[in-house]
């Protein structure tokens, strides 16, 4: 392989969470280890004192809430970190979806005090469905929280995955003493409100050791060896193979506001975690050690910087080498497009590149050329797959307030869904506008940043529809009847592509029972 030695020094990752679960502050500690930041920003109580690093728009800031998918680079022990921060709110589903997809791994952040969350569930079903390694990281110990073997149990039972515990914490709350790395057979102790440094950690060649008895007293030490030799008992060692195939999650405990037990966590994924691997594309399998570059859009990020009307695509290198100022082929346009100011990211920072190796997160500048999806080769035709739209949950149609901005309105609408904010819709037989979500809040965004952006007030109406579904046939004829006789419930989605938008579950079930000649798709890979 011609970039074996770029590659094995990389590690793309994923942050995801249920909200408030602690991943932005994760993020920031990592961040802090591989020296990209110096001081952390304090995320307390929704209010960010100090702007998170991680956190870009506005809005977000205003909120405490990672709205958009944030790209961090930085080395730690001579590997290059790439570190992709979701949002935790349900309502940005989809983006932390197809961040998903650009990712070799993910670390899971779990709140000890809640437990798994809802989203915490939705998130790790799509992890399930690509197989992706996940270590678990078990937030919050220095607050009173459940008890660690249900908490186990609970993740196991509830996320549908084997944990493997690598390091047991003593105590919780306010009688949190410290974690026990079970791998590294040392001890390693807490002081609320100051970082872990190399002083805290005591080895300890043997659980059985006095030493333990002096350091955290008869008490906890008699019962963190009981629950040690069963953890032990159970466990064994970790198999690495198990893991990499997502059947394994190692767990680690801590708390990510006091910086405690991160490193353990860290220095445990730089041993274990993937390189970039070889990915699926619709000619074949693209293998990650192949010459010739080949990477794909899975995010579109518009303004970044308020006073550049510029557009940000991210791009996940998957082979070969990416060169600045090199033409390379946009297959869906089927032209030729070059980049002068290639950027790798350090939260809002942006730095010109020359080169990019597989793993890494490119960001283009973009004027209009790209979609979520697209491919760039060195002139191979092919999509990779995987990178889907799912049937939104929430429809409404935009209304505009102001009818001498139409034209930032219907420029800001476009340049948001090409983003993949929302999915946006345009009814047959009149012109009216709907946009679907998967949450409220993304009509919140969608608002702010039209007038914020864009100079252009709008309002939503509430639309009665249940689902958004994609329609396929063989049989043009039926299709072309289906869409004249159901005009008030069907349109097209931004390419083209015939959409039924059902009102209820039973129309839906109806109309796919009464049309056996169409498919119906609720997501929008199938036209890939």
């Amino acid at each position: 392989m011609k970039y074996e030695k770029e590659i094995n020094r990389r590690k793309t990752f994923a942050i995801i969470s249920h909200p408030d679960a602690g991943k932005t502050t994760l993020t920031e500690k990592f961040l802090l280890f591989g020296g990209a930041i110096q001081t952390a920003g304090a995320v307390k109580s929704n209010k960010i004192k100090k702007h998170a690093t991680s956190d870009f728009m506005e809005i977000e800031r205003q909120r405490g809430i990672s709205v958009a998918t944030s790209v961090m680079s930085f080395e730690y022990n001579n590997i290059l970190i790439n570190l992709l921060d979701t949002p935790g709110h349900k309502d940005f589903a989809e983006d932390t979806y197809r961040t998903l997809t650009a990712v070799d791994s993910v670390i899971l952040v779990v709140d000890s005090v809640n437990g798994v969350e809802e989203q915490t569930r939705r998130l790790m079903e799509v992890c399930r469905m690509r197989d992706t390694p996940v270590i678990v990281f078990i937030n919050k110990m220095d607050r009173d929280g459940k008890n660690r073997f249900d908490l186990l149990e609970e993740i196991e039972k509830e996320l549908k995955i084997s944990l493997h515990p690598m390091t047991w914490p003593i105590n919780s709350g306010k009688d949190f003493k410290g974690v026990y790395d079970i791998h590294n057979k040392s001890l390693v102790l807490f002081t609320a409100n100051t970082k872990a440094n190399d002083e805290d950690v005591v080895a300890i060649g043997d659980i059985n050791d006095q030493l333990l008895d002096q350091k955290i007293g008869d008490t906890d030490a008699r019962i963190l060896r009981e629950d040690v030799e069963l953890v032990e008992a159970v466990h064994g060692e970790l198999d690495e193979e198990d893991y990499l195939n997502g059947q394994v999650a190692p767990v680690f405990f801590g708390s990510a506001i006091n910086n405690f037990g991160v490193k353990e966590m860290l220095d445990t994924f730089i041993r274990i975690a993937p390189v970039p691997r070889s990915r699926p594309t619709t000619a074949r399998m693209l293998g990650v050690g192949e010459d010739k570059f080949s990477g794909f859009i899975f995010k579109i990020h518009a303004n970044l910087d308020p006073k550049h009307r510029d557009r940000i695509a991210f791009m996940r290198v998957c082979s070969g080498k990416f060169e600045r100022n090199k033409y390379y082929h946009h297959v869906r346009l089927d032209k030729d497009i070059r980049f002068s100011n290639p950027y790798s990211f350090m939260a809002r920072s942006k730095d010109v590149i020359e080169d990019a190796f597989p793993g890494d997160v490119v960001g283009l500048f973009d004027t209009g050329n790209f979609k979520i999806g697209d491919t760039l080769t060195e002139g191979e035709d092919f999509y990779f797959t995987g990178i889907p739209s799912f049937s939104p949950e929430i429809f409404k149609e935009l209304v505009n307030r102001d009818p001498m901005k139409t034209k930032q309105l219907e420029k800001g609408i476009s340049q948001l869904t090409d983003e993949g904010v929302a999915q946006l819709f345009t009814q047959f037989g009149g012109n009216k506008k709907i946009i679907g979500c998967v949450g409220e809040l993304q009509f919140e965004v969608i608002q702010y940043r039209l007038l914020q952006e864009y100079g252009a007030a709008c309002e939503f109406r509430t639309l009665p529809f249940y689902k958004a579904c994609w329609l396929t046939s063989k049989n043009e004829q039926k299709l072309e009847e289906f869409l004249r006789f159901k005009q008030q419930n069907s349109g097209e989605d931004k390419d083209g592509h015939p959409v039924y938008l059902a009102q209820s579950e039973w129309f839906l079930n109806t109309e796919i029972t009464n049309n056996p000649d169409i498919e119906f798709h609720f997501t929008s890979e199938i036209h890939k």
